[in-house]
């Protein structure tokens, strides 16, 4: 068995609040690079792509360039989530390096935290994208908010984003499964807004499939195992890679219950039943 992405979390501090995003209350933490090794040895049988991410903010990191070479050397191929506010100064590491395979650039991030100039950070992100995709960088525009169901509202500078990067990024655009091909190596995702699993949420579904232990799992930065890059507390914590083999916590009965529960379209965690991302695959068997 061989996993699609793991999401390797090298910290969870973020130098943003946004109000989509519910944070986490663990102890701030960065990962040190014996760990960091630890974990990137006892992974390499199980994927190819690694996602410096569940929480935080992967480009507050100061050891990031010296992470993305790390996992080079052991033939990873890295993707990193960002909210793009740090892209100036991390760009001369983050182009340098022949490990970065794509960027997620989260651009619904501005609306959700005051202050600054729209214009100029879209400005900066799209710039950064075109040289990022002259260089071989896969480069993904995140508007992850969409109204849906349960939330509206949060999208009021959708037009001026999508304005900017106009600008940048001359129309015709090509339609791609989830949104817009900009350029050649640079996409645009829409998704909608959607609620992070909480164990004090409503109830969401109780038949539901998932990827989580089917193409991908987390590991947060102290090492905790979980079944997704979700679960930003650990609630479903599998086991400790730093202190155990990733092939003996997935042969645990609680990590099988709930694979096998995804496979028949049955979340059986509590925690999964209250997922709202998980009302994108209620029709995934």
């Amino acid at each position: 068995m061989r996993f699609k992405k793991v999401y390797l979390e090298i910290t969870n501090v973020c130098n943003r609040d946004c109000a989509f995003c519910p944070g986490t209350r663990r102890e701030p933490r960065f990962l040190g690079e014996p760990d960091f090794l630890r974990l990137l040895d006892r992974l390499r049988p199980w994927t190819d792509y690694l996602y410096f991410h569940l929480m935080g903010e992967p480009l507050l990191h100061p050891a990031l360039g010296r992470f993305l070479a790390l996992a080079g050397e052991r033939g990873f191929r890295v993707i990193l989530t960002t909210n793009g506010t740090l892209l100036s100064e991390a760009e001369p590491v983050l182009l340098s390096s022949p490990a970065l395979h794509k960027l997620n650039l989260s651009l619904h991030s501005f609306e959700a935290n005051a202050g600054g100039s729209l214009e100029d950070y879209v400005k900066q992100c799209a710039a950064f994208a075109a040289r990022a995709a002259r260089r071989g960088v896969l480069i993904n525009l995140r508007l992850w908010n969409g109204d849906s169901a349960a939330r509206t509202g949060w999208n009021a500078e959708n037009a001026r984003i999508l304005a900017c990067l106009e600008a940048a990024f001359p129309r015709p655009w090509t339609p791609s499964r989830t949104g817009e091909r900009l350029a050649e190596r640079v996409y645009l995702d829409r998704a909608e807004i959607f609620d992070w699993p909480d164990l004090e949420a409503p109830l969401e579904n109780e038949r539901h499939g998932c990827y989580g232990l089917r193409d991908q799992i987390g590991v947060l930065c102290d090492g905790t195992v979980v079944p997704c890059c979700l679960d930003r507390e650990g609630e479903l914590a599998l086991g400790n890679l730093l202190t155990e083999e990733l092939g003996d916590i997935l042969e645990k009965p609680r990590t099988r219950a709930i694979l096998e529960g995804f496979r028949r379209g049955e979340a059986v965690e509590v925690l999964c039943k209250r997922c709202g991302y998980a009302n994108r695959f209620r029709s995934t068997p």
